[in-house]
């Protein structure tokens, strides 16, 4: 199936490892012109430098902290700069932030930061141009809404769905859909040495939990950012996507 991305333009946040760098590679498969941002430059240059070998356009490499207001302006200027515009943007940036109850402000912003308010302000930044193109597509990422513990990046994930779908009938007439995808367990740094270090931890939650029996890859994600980010795409907005394998809604 052509899904009519070729020449299209995106960027793609936490392209440095797991979900991002699956979402970039596909894209990249599709044709699609991207730049890519994380914190650490050498991986980002790594996965530049795979996509090239592949055949596929290099990749603009921008280095920024999402999680830092005045680089998120910067990251929006330097990429819709280096590819004339951005027409897609994937949201995969984000991490795992247990707290303490007692935990202070400090903790609760930076979770924040980090899991919701870098998505809002990079949105807001390209959101402008897409409007004047009246075409766009904006892919966010949450996770599970079912908590056994004090989560500040589940609330802020909490978060990121319920402004996707405010914001997806607020620009739906536009031309422009924003969707969520709450991945399960995808094989990526966090979830293998966070959450699951061990193959022993690792089988035993796919025995309770996942049906089809195994963690997915990251590029299981990224097959569906590509359809959601291409024309085909064009009657989806507001939605909630999970891709887990048919994991339970309560596990963790």
């Amino acid at each position: 199936m052509d899904l009519q991305l070729h020449d299209r333009t995106a960027l793609v946040t936490g392209a440095s490892m797991g979900i991002g760098v699956g979402v970039a590679r596909i894209l990249a498969a599709e044709g699609v012109r991207l730049a890519i941002t994380a914190r650490r430059r050498e991986a980002l240059e790594e996965l530049a430098g795979e996509l090239a070998a592949a055949g596929h356009p290099k990749p603009l490499v921008i280095a920024a902290d999402i999680a830092d207001a005045k680089d998120v302006q910067r990251l929006a200027r330097e990429a819709e700069e280096g590819l004339g515009r951005v027409d897609i943007l994937v949201n995969t940036a984000g991490g795992h932030r247990s707290l303490p109850l007692d935990a202070g402000d400090d903790l609760w912003e930076e979770a924040f930061d980090l899991n919701f308010a870098s998505a809002r302000r990079l949105t807001q930044a390209l959101l402008g141009g897409m409007r004047e193109r009246r075409w766009g597509r904006i892919v966010n990422f949450s996770g599970s809404m079912e908590p056994r513990e004090i989560n500040a990046a589940g609330a802020a994930k909490a978060a990121i769905q319920f402004w996707s779908k405010g914001l997806a009938s607020q620009l739906a007439a536009e031309g422009i859909t924003v969707n969520t995808i709450a991945p399960g367990r995808i094989n990526s740094e966090q979830i293998l040495q966070r959450l699951h270090p061990t193959p022993e931890a690792r089988q035993a939650f796919i025995a309770r939990h996942i049906p089809i029996g195994y963690f997915g890859e990251p590029e299981d994600v990224g097959h569906l950012v590509a359809f959601l980010a291409s024309p085909l795409a064009r009657y989806l907005t507001g939605e909630v996507i999970a891709v887990d394998g048919g994991m339970h809604a309560h596990a963790h």
